[in-house]
């Protein structure tokens, strides 16, 4: 009848009328924005395969703990698709991304590389404006790594000066922020942390990942990164999850890499 057929087409329009008129964003548009088709994510895909599977990964992660805290999973699993978009622009001076045995920043000074690293942030936002990522999403791109520094080469260069701090002005190796500011965003930053840290472990198990996931959420707590952001010890615990649950990181970390929680008994089995 013309009755179902315009019913669809009228909700859509009060839809997308009710998230212009009121800058809102709805679960509906969030879950178009996880479509592997969206030319956007085509285009992450294609372009920096290496980058994309990472951020799919910091989804689960993201989702898992979202939910076991009551904040918006969904959300903060598109933020984690689109989070590092910008690293579009220069693909290949990213680790995860680097296939060739050659690495750019071999022959570059730890400032410009850490200038490069630092410009995805500026750079995701642009693509993010020209795409028409609503705000709650492109929000999750500066603040995931909120005013954090640039470890590796913020390293190397107090290497080169013999670790004499007064010779390096920091503020070239942090993020310009801001730090995040929901919880969702406050997630996505020790998810996103978290994955890499993990991913660099040799021969991870329930102790060693467990262990890492203590050392990143002290050491964003200690940063200050998580000052401005709503999440509460408890939180925090909930989201780490435990060795043997089924909530939180840990459960999805230990799904990742099939490890096996062994108990008292096993050696008799």
């Amino acid at each position: 009848t013309l009755n179902s057929f315009l019913a669809p087409i009228v909700t859509y329009g009060l839809i997308g009328l009710t998230e212009m008129v009121f800058e809102v964003t709805t679960d509906l548009t969030l879950i178009e924005l996880l479509d592997y088709d969206r030319p956007l994510l085509k285009r992450a895909q294609r372009e920096t395969n290496g980058t994309f599977n990472h951020s799919i990964v910091v989804g689960n992660l993201a989702e898992a703990c979202a939910t076991s805290i009551g904040a918006h999973s969904l959300l903060c699993r598109v933020g984690a698709y689109y989070h590092d978009i910008g690293k579009m622009i220069k693909p290949d001076y990213f680790i995860e991304n680097q296939y060739a045995t050659d690495n750019k920043h071999d022959v570059l000074k730890p400032t410009m590389s850490a200038k490069i690293i630092r410009s995805h942030v500026n750079n995701g936002l642009q693509l993010a404006k020209e795409y028409g990522l609503p705000k709650i999403v492109s929000d999750f791109i500066p603040m995931h790594h909120g005013t954090t520094r640039v470890e590796y080469f913020y390293r190397q260069a107090l290497e080169a000066v013999n670790g004499d701090e007064t010779k390096i002005d920091e503020s070239q190796f942090r993020y310009p922020g801001p730090k995040p500011d929901t919880k969702e965003t406050g997630i996505l930053m020790i998810c996103e942390a978290i994955e890499a840290a993990v991913r660099s472990i040799k021969n991870p198990d329930i102790m060693k990942i467990e262990n890492m996931i203590d050392k990143i959420i002290k050491q964003r707590v200690d940063d200050g990164q998580l000052s401005d952001c709503p999440l509460t010890l408890n939180e925090l615990d909930k989201i780490k999850g435990t060795v043997d649950g089924n909530t939180g990181m840990l459960h999805v970390l230990r799904g990742i890499y099939h490890i096996r929680i062994e108990y008292p008994d096993d050696k008799n089995l």
